[in-house]
């Protein structure tokens, strides 16, 4: 009890323990906000990884097929995510304030950006399609497949940029039940209309891949429509309106978002060299990779939740001018991540088979899958800690730093470390498949390097002291 307690301790600037009752309100309000994103997390990875179950009837090609478009689809939405980051952190700090209007003018003009970047991805995706799917590495068993998926999902980018904006500005102010609501709805939607048209049930013509993309596309729409509903309806926090551009709301959404679009630039080249190494492999290697990828990312999703918390309340904090709080949620959004880490660990690595199975019922592809798992779960408690941090930063603005990591890490040692065991030490142990290990090695590093390197910016606590507009 006595080790429970000395860990849940969170300390100010001069390093002394919080009063208790602080200490509560500090782990509560973490709690009330991480919550909501942290099950929408985990009900949103699951209901993907249906999804790819659903997908994976078709064979492992369909699997691969569907992947290949995941990292090309991300790339796209790098500068609507960057955006989006800033809108964040923005809003967050103008709550804080108290600036009801100021918080509401900084949504209403991100929205204008944003829908001009939603236009020129939908004409890039739909009209690019084939030479996006060839450089993110398809080859003559998934081209055909991946280039439809992603033609008809790319007519969803628009209003999935009016999604993300919005549920980016309600996070901000700890409204993280609307965007639970939200995105799990949609997400049925997804999964119900996969079942009528990928194997085409209750009369429904059996489309195929071609269903998924048009399920996942009505899941996109019918979750921006909620969004705006929401943010239109009387007696909310914020009102849209056409938008009345100004210097500082820019300035800062750029001051932010310029750093995060590096970030996501970075996470984005490197992944899709991870990918292309992948799928270089072979299409069954590809797959298991996939099926990793989706159970895996539940470490990211749940983490995710928490750091959603951590940057409401941080950039609140500060905008408050409250040092000792923003200090004291980050430490405790830290403590709630590591509890999240271990539950993980200890699931995957109990139904490892049993998760593989899910997926697909080709013995290589499960064994390969479940060699994998024991790899990634060492990486769960880093992987969430640096997904934590990441959080805590952005809410304070910090942004330049972690994508100054994501460039070291993402972009070049991942990357290095996947080629490295992928091909020229693939045969290093004989009867172990390292090739197929390979990006979960890398994963492993990756995830311990950015986390010391977070923890190391927090420690500074250089982000405290940071202004935005």
């Amino acid at each position: 009890m006595e080790l429970l307690h000395k860990l849940l301790t969170v300390r100010d600037q001069d390093g002394r323990p919080m009063d208790q009752q602080v200490t509560k309100k500090l782990y509560q309000d973490t709690v009330s906000i991480a919550w909501p994103s942290t099950v929408e997390g985990a009900l949103m990875s699951i209901i993907s990884s249906v999804d790819t179950m659903m997908v994976g009837t078709l064979g492992p090609a369909a699997i691969a097929a569907v992947g290949l478009t995941s990292q090309p689809r991300m790339i796209m939405l790098i500068f609507a995510q960057a955006l989006c980051i800033g809108t964040t952190a923005l809003c967050a700090r103008r709550k804080g304030a108290g600036n009801q209007r100021g918080a509401n003018e900084c949504l209403n003009q991100s929205l204008g950006i944003i829908t001009a970047i939603g236009i020129l991805m939908t004409l890039l995706g739909y009209f690019g399609a084939d030479w996006l799917m060839k450089l993110g590495g398809a080859n003559e068993d998934t081209i055909e497949l991946s280039t439809a998926y992603f033609r008809i999902i790319s007519l969803a980018f628009l209003p999935q940029c009016w999604q993300l904006c919005i549920c980016a500005a309600m996070r901000a102010i700890g409204k993280t039940r609307i965007t639970m609501v939200t995105n799990i709805t949609a997400n049925l939607i997804n999964v119900c209309l996969n079942y009528m048209l990928i194997n085409g049930n209750l009369g429904f013509p059996a489309l195929g891949v071609r269903g998924a993309a048009i399920a996942t596309a009505c899941g996109t729409v019918s979750a921006s429509l909620i969004c705006v509903y929401i943010a239109t309806r009387s007696g909310g926090y914020y009102h849209l309106r056409l938008p009345r551009f100004d210097i500082p709301t820019l300035s800062g959404l750029f001051r932010v978002g310029s750093s995060s679009m590096v970030e996501a630039t970075c996470l984005r080249i490197g992944f899709l060299i991870l990918a292309r190494l992948i799928a270089g492999i072979g299409t069954n290697a590809f797959a298991a990779y996939q099926i990793v990828g989706q159970v895996t990312s539940l470490s990211f999703t749940l983490g995710d939740g928490v750091s959603t918390a951590a940057t409401s309340l941080v950039g609140q904090s500060l905008g408050a001018k409250n040092k000792n709080h923003a200090l004291g949620y980050s430490q405790a959004a830290s403590r709630i991540g590591l509890f999240v880490a271990v539950f993980l660990m200890i699931v995957i690595s109990v139904f490892s088979r049993q998760l593989a199975m899910l997926f697909t019922s080709e013995e290589e592809i499960i064994h390969a899958v479940t060699l994998s798992f024991f790899v990634a779960i060492i990486a769960m408690i880093p992987q969430t800690g640096r997904v934590v941090q990441s959080g805590v930063l952005r809410g304070a603005g910090d942004v330049r730093f972690v994508a100054i990591c994501a460039l070291l890490s993402v972009s070049i040692l991942r990357p290095a470390l996947t080629w490295l065991f992928c091909y020229p030490l693939a045969d290093l142990w004989p009867g172990v498949p390292i090739a197929v290990l390979s990006p979960w090695i890398a994963f492993l590093i990756d995830a311990i390097v950015r986390d010391r390197l977070l923890n190391w910016r927090i420690r500074q606590g250089k982000w405290l002291n940071i202004e935005l507009s």
